[in-house]
């Protein structure tokens, strides 16, 4: 990585940062507490290194704020709220530097309609096809290759990158994200069964992503049979997911990789979906619930719920059922020295009558 942030600027993006020491250079690069350099900014977000921030070298530390440590010569410490979090608004400073964005305008390799609307701050890139009647609003970037269907809508300030086709008439809000392979619109999996074999049911519906929504590579979100497929506001969406037709995600909702949500499931708002979890269809998960990694979900979940297994149980219920079932082979062995016993002694009084 080749960046300069000066302090002074990360002052800026941590305004209610109290600062101790004098350190007042550039940082160039962001590294763990043992393993940071001069220049480097490094953060203490788990008690358990506390005692690494004394010997390392970094010269700007993020700290909780009752730290009770004192900044070497040369070294500043900012003691914050939340050590994770100021890394976190730090980093997002420091991938504006790394991701320059664009100049403005349509590469000349690209084929844009003359129908289509292209805002002039925005930038297309080369190889990018954006069919008729679509637009691409102000300051959006399209990265290389990308795919923009018939009519589709791409919000302002968004960020396409390489290989994302977005689908006809679907529409993505302000602040979208879409990495590398995302693919918005495809048909959802329709169809109805015969002796004949299987006819498709057109999927004539469409998508709509809210605003500041990010969609991780590869991953699939599939147009509606009918009316519309909808991600909302702010939810993360991690790679390799699959979201089926006619699904509704809520605002804020973490999808992690693998996970699979089937045709008009419903997610409410702040749900978190952990790795490799299944959701049946036409069900319903209500705000806040938390499904734990490889769960199978077939039938409604009540807000707050937090489940994992298959088929998803209640967590601890479900903890208890896997400690027990691994006890099982003693648990055997127990019950057939038992059946040993009474039959014994079933032996023993048929003797003695």
């Amino acid at each position: 990585m080749n960046f300069r942030l000066p302090v002074r600027d990360l002052r800026s993006t941590l305004p209610s940062a109290e600062a101790h020491g004098a350190w007042d250079g550039e940082i160039t690069g962001v590294a763990s507490l043992s393993n940071a350099g001069p220049g480097d900014i490094s953060f203490l977000g788990n008690p358990r290194y506390a005692r690494e921030v004394a010997d390392s070298r970094a010269s700007v530390l993020l700290l909780p704020r009752n730290h009770p440590g004192r900044p070497r010569k040369d070294q500043l410490f900012l003691l914050v709220d939340n050590p994770s979090m100021a890394l976190a608004l730090t980093c997002e400073r420091i991938e504006a530097l790394l991701r320059r964005r664009p100049s403005p305008g349509i590469h000349p390799s690209a084929v844009v309609a003359d129908s289509a609307f292209v805002d002039p701050t925005a930038s297309v890139g080369p190889f990018c096809t954006v069919e008729e009647g679509a637009r691409i609003e102000a300051g959006s970037v399209l990265r290389s290759h990308v795919y923009i269907g018939r009519e589709a809508i791409v919000g302002a300030d968004s960020w396409l990158y390489p290989q994302v086709t977005v689908y006809r008439y679907c529409r993505l809000g302000q602040r979208t994200i879409l990495h590398a392979g995302v693919v918005v619109g495809s048909d959802g999996f329709g169809y109805e069964s015969g002796r004949e074999g299987h006819q498709k049911v057109p999927q004539i519906g469409v998508v709509v992503i809210e605003d500041d929504v990010e969609v991780g590579a590869n991953s699939t979100i599939d147009r509606a049979r009918l009316e519309e497929t909808r991600i909302g506001q702010g939810t993360k969406i991690d790679n390799l997911v699959q979201i089926g037709h006619n699904v509704r995600v809520g605002r804020h909702c973490f999808l992690c990789s693998g996970a699979g949500v089937s045709g008009s499931a419903r997610l409410g708002d702040f749900v978190v979906v952990a790795g490799q979890v299944g959701i049946a269809g036409h069900i319903e998960i209500g705000d806040r619930v938390q499904i734990g990694g490889q769960a199978g979900v077939a039938k409604n979940l009540p807000a707050g719920s937090v489940v994992t297994g298959t088929p998803a149980t209640e967590f601890q219920r479900e903890r208890r059922i896997q400690a027990l079932t691994r006890r099982l082979p003693q648990l055997f062995e127990r019950v057939n020295e038992l059946e040993k016993l009474l039959s014994s002694a079933a032996l023993s009084g048929d003797r003695e009558d």
